[in-house]
């Protein structure tokens, strides 16, 4: 007897609740210690985080549950281009919202939020649809190393739109700038790239090429030279540009095996910049030590392991595709926050997923865990 019962994958869910749920107790601690000193605000960064981000993270993460995969697949272009017309209204006025030198928030009067997270996600959506219907178009052959492969049918039909994709959204993400997402993206699209069965060559050659753009836009901007000659030497400036990697690291050792206790962090009071949002591992490494933040790290890749799971049971090339896209996005995300806090990476402020405060990111990580379980229960 068959069973037709379908049921999202419950372990993905489990570890994906426990991480919330540590992100909110860890985020109560830390704003109850900054907010009305550092912060001129009438609500606390956790009320924020609960009614801008969790809740309607919650809502539109189930109502992603239910919608049909074949109505996502559908819409995903649209999605995108809405997408890409508010990452360009980040540059109106009084519509968009500058910060700190950078342009990446809109505000619409009710609400205002970050496209570029939400990018993360169409940007997938849109990948997994649109090489799902190349790969039916044509005709897989065994890859040769010839010129052929960059003049040939495959290379026409998608590696240079495929490129010319990418373009276009990095073009608007430097202009924010916003280089950590764009990374990200590039790296996600790769990796799907592969995964809908391309030419191998076309995967090869876009590693150089991406490693060329990286060098070049860490050149030209004297911010991001400095943060990497950082990474580089750690005590070059440590109290300017390399005064946050030396307090991070000092949370980190001081947490020891088992950690301070919850809530009992030192570097939280004033000492750690952005102890809530890019750096919050480091105070997390010192209230639970070693072996709590090895448990963090273990949920994550339970996230990753489960996703691929996902992906490698699913019939559909869409679903499979979207899968992988969004289980990588997610772990790469977590992986790049927890090395630059810990110096295996230079620091590059992208928040760590369901932990850090802001409200954008969590949206868009619930939206896309809960297409993830969609999946899982149609696989």
């Amino acid at each position: 007897m068959i069973d037709t019962q379908r049921h999202p994958d419950y372990i993905l869910a489990g570890a994906v609740g426990i991480l919330m749920i540590f992100g909110i107790i860890m985020l109560a601690g830390i704003s109850t210690s900054i907010w009305q000193t550092e912060i001129n605000d009438s609500f606390s960064p956790f009320v924020r985080q609960i009614f801008f981000g969790l809740i309607p993270g919650l809502i539109l993460g189930i109502i992603a549950f239910f919608i049909p995969l074949a109505f996502l697949k559908k819409w995903a272009p649209v999605l995108l281009l809405i997408n890409l017309v508010l990452l360009i209204m980040v540059f109106l006025p009084k519509i968009g919202i500058s910060s700190g030198g950078s342009s990446r928030w809109v505000d619409l009067g009710i609400v205002s939020f970050q496209p570029s997270e939400f990018l993360k996600l169409s940007f997938i959506l849109y990948l997994g649809a649109w090489l799902s219907i190349k790969r039916q178009k044509t005709k897989i052959k065994k890859p040769k190393l010839n010129i052929s492969f960059l003049t040939g049918p495959e290379a026409k039909e998608s590696f240079l739109p495929f490129l010319m994709i990418l373009g276009m959204i990095s073009l608007i993400l430097i202009l924010q700038p916003d280089i950590s997402t764009l990374g990200l993206i590039i790296l996600t699209g790769i990796l799907m790239y592969f995964l809908a069965g391309t030419s191998i060559w076309h995967t090869v050659l876009m590693i150089p090429i991406g490693l060329a753009s990286l060098f070049t836009l860490i050149k030209i901007a004297p911010y991001r030279m400095q943060r990497f000659m950082v990474f580089l030497d750690p005590e070059l400036d440590p109290m300017g540009i390399g005064y946050q990697i030396r307090q991070a690291s000092i949370a980190v050792g001081s947490g020891g095996l088992f950690g301070v206790g919850l809530g009992m962090s030192g570097q939280k009071f004033g000492f750690l910049p952005r102890s809530m949002s890019d750096s919050i591992f480091a105070i997390t490494a010192e209230e639970i030590g070693f072996i709590g933040s090895l448990i963090l790290i273990f949920l994550f890749l339970v996230l990753l392991i489960r996703g691929f799971k996902i992906a490698k049971k699913s019939q559909d090339k869409f679903c499979q595709l979207t899968a992988a896209g969004i289980s990588f996005w997610i772990i790469t995300q977590a992986f790049v926050n927890i090395g630059a806090v810990i110096g295996l990476l230079p620091l590059t402020g992208i928040p760590l997923p369901f932990i850090s405060c802001g409200g954008s990111h969590l949206i868009v990580e619930l939206i896309a865990i809960g297409i993830l379980l969609n999946i899982s229960k149609n696989a």
